[in-house]
């Protein structure tokens, strides 16, 4: 029994998650459907945090502080048209698309915020409640 507890010790993960919800319109570009057409959602974000040591007070980050850089992030967005509001001026409005910069971006905010100690594992954002795209990078 010795040998299987410790094969399955492993790094110790801790992970937390804040959403951050918004609406807007948005239409996906060469789609060929219905979804070129200008169209709303009311979207929702989750950002999941992780780090492998907690804070001096035993967090991965205060949930106060990863709501305010998520929403400072989603805010943006919040009653707009998703392909006014750079970069997606540039590039197609996918929820993919929308989920890979929330994760650049949060990595980024995390980055300056905590030096590297916290990280972002995924994004997950829902157009609707049956439509969920997951970016993360491994």
């Amino acid at each position: 029994m010795p040998g299987y507890i410790a094969a399955r010790m492993g790094s110790p993960v801790y992970e937390i998650s804040k959403d951050f919800v918004f609406s807007a319109a948005h239409q996906i570009r060469f789609h060929g459907g219905k979804c070129e057409r200008l169209h709303g959602h009311n979207w929702r974000v989750r950002v999941h945090a992780r780090a492998s040591t907690l804070n001096r007070i035993g967090m991965v980050i205060d949930f106060a502080d990863l709501q305010k850089l998520v929403a400072e992030v989603g805010s943006r967005f919040d009653h707009q048209n998703v392909n006014e509001v750079a970069p997606f001026d540039q590039e197609n409005t996918t929820a993919e698309l929308i989920a890979r910069f929330f994760y650049r971006e949060m990595s980024r905010r995390l980055a300056e915020l905590e030096g590297g100690r916290v990280t972002v594992a995924r994004v997950d954002v829902w157009e609707n409640e049956g439509s969920l795209a997951i970016y993360r990078e491994e």
